[in-house]
């Protein structure tokens, strides 16, 4: 994890730290509550944190400023039409937001305010914007949309390029869209969101012990 501050020593205390002091989407939720890129603060100390992947898809707490707290990105699941036809939107966390823009469409990204649970900004699933993949062999890899490519009945892949270069392909029920263009609506853990080889890891943890030697 990226918190630099120990609040407990065992299980049973971060329990105690969590019902007492951790805030999450500005309730205080069960500490086996789900979540991913949701905002987790406490208010005792000022600290917030973002869930999010690392690049060997593991979940990481990520430190972020007190502006971005106010905000979370979520991808569309579903759109349909309710009863006496009001328009509704489902997102992967199970919102339900009635009204939406009409230019919003399943896969695309929004921007929720957690205060007023309001939808402020979208990001439509489009190439060339930025996107993280949230499953399969290339969970917690970063990239842009190079590609789409449709398969009717089966699913489709999408092609995506980090920002050393590297290509790789994933289906498209493992991308969530959290940037526009190059530029990401959430600031990104440690590593970016770039895979490096077994041999570039090598590379990099040998160049770091001569520094400090």
């Amino acid at each position: 994890m990226s918190v630099d501050r120990c609040y407990g020593l065992n299980w049973l205390d971060m329990i105690g730290v969590y019902q007492c002091w951790v805030v999450m989407k500005g309730w205080q939720l069960p500490y086996c509550f789900p979540v991913y890129l949701d905002v987790i603060s406490i208010e005792k100390t000022g600290e917030h944190f973002r869930l999010i992947y690392d690049v060997k898809g593991r979940f990481t707490v990520h430190r972020i400023t007190a502006e971005e707290a106010k905000y979370k990105l979520c991808k569309v699941k579903k759109i349909m039409i309710g009863t006496k036809g009001i328009p509704h939107l489902v997102t992967h966390d199970a919102r339900t937001i009635r009204y939406p823009d009409p230019l919003i469409k399943v896969n695309d990204t929004i921007r929720i305010d957690l205060d007023s649970g309001k939808i402020t900004d979208f990001i439509k699933f489009d190439t060339g914007n930025l996107c993280m993949v949230t499953g399969g062999a290339n969970l917690g890899r970063i990239g842009v949309i190079t590609n789409r490519e449709r398969h009717p009945g089966s699913f489709d892949v999408v092609h995506v390029k980090d920002s050393t270069g590297n290509n790789f392909a994933t289906r498209l029920s493992n991308i969530f869209i959290v940037g526009k263009g190059n530029k990401p609506w959430v600031s990104l853990p440690r590593g970016k969101g770039i895979r490096l080889t077994i041999a570039e890891e090598r590379d990099k943890r040998l160049a770091a012990k001569q520094g400090s030697s």
